[in-house]
């Protein structure tokens, strides 16, 4: 009975999570799709060599509107929804799951279809305050794998690494846990590493390439960490 109940639910959410994304997505297309259209019947009498380039540089057009436009709508949909996550532990099956999933499947809608062209500008901060997360002055994003956004807190200055994760959450034992990750001023995350979940990542560290800080690890300031698991530098280099 247990399993037919949690399937039904699963069932249920995916149901709604794809009614979501198709709102989101089709009001987000909508201004894109329109502007081609107006572009289409204005350039009627135009030779249709310079007609079909006019509807190219309308759909390029389009696509950057429509990432605009669903940053925007997806922003106003984690509001609506209050899907602002707080620390703590949920079964797999609990409505605190279903927050967190929500949240995520709302924010990867965005990385799937825009993230790309959004790092390393100013609407990668704008859509991850957006979400919920703290972002300091003059940090620059250049990766699309963080998760959990409003667990998220990055200081002035820091950096994150091409392809980077940051995650806020674990499952262990049939239980969601959520826990904050902390990114200092003029903190630095190195490419392709991984921050785990309770993560504090001191002012001005460095975490080099391809480390991984486990879980709840407190990073020093000014500090390197790296490896696999990551630890100091300093205690490498005495090994």
């Amino acid at each position: 009975m247990k399993s037919f109940i949690a399937t039904l639910s699963q069932l249920v959410f995916t149901v709604l999570m794809y009614a979501v994304a198709i709102l989101v997505m089709g009001l987000s297309i909508g201004p894109g799709l329109f502007l081609c259209y107006k572009i289409w019947t204005v350039s009627a009498g135009v030779p249709m060599p310079a007609r079909f380039s006019f509807i190219a540089f309308g759909i390029a057009t389009a696509y950057i509107l429509y990432g605009i436009f669903l940053i925007m709508n997806v922003g106003t949909v984690c509001k609506l929804f209050n899907l602002k996550l707080k620390e703590g532990e949920h079964h797999v099956v609990s409505l605190g799951a279903a927050k967190w999933a929500f949240a995520n499947g709302l924010h990867q809608i965005v990385a799937a279809t825009f993230s790309d062209f959004i790092l390393l500008t100013p609407l990668a901060n704008y859509f991850y305050r957006l979400m919920g997360a703290k972002i300091g002055k003059n940090v620059q994003i250049n990766s699309k794998f963080c998760a959990d956004l409003s667990l998220l807190e990055i200081g002035d200055g820091a950096v994150i690494g091409g392809h980077a994760t940051v995650i806020c959450h674990s499952f262990e034992r049939n239980r969601l846990i959520l826990k904050k990750v902390k990114i200092g001023k003029k903190a630095i995350i190195g490419l392709n590493s991984v921050i785990l979940p309770g993560s504090d990542i001191g002012d001005g560290a460095l975490i080099a390439a391809g480390a991984v800080i486990g879980k709840n690890t407190k990073v020093e300031p000014h500090s390197v960490y790296c490896g696999v698991p990551a630890e100091p530098a300093r205690d490498r280099r005495r090994e």
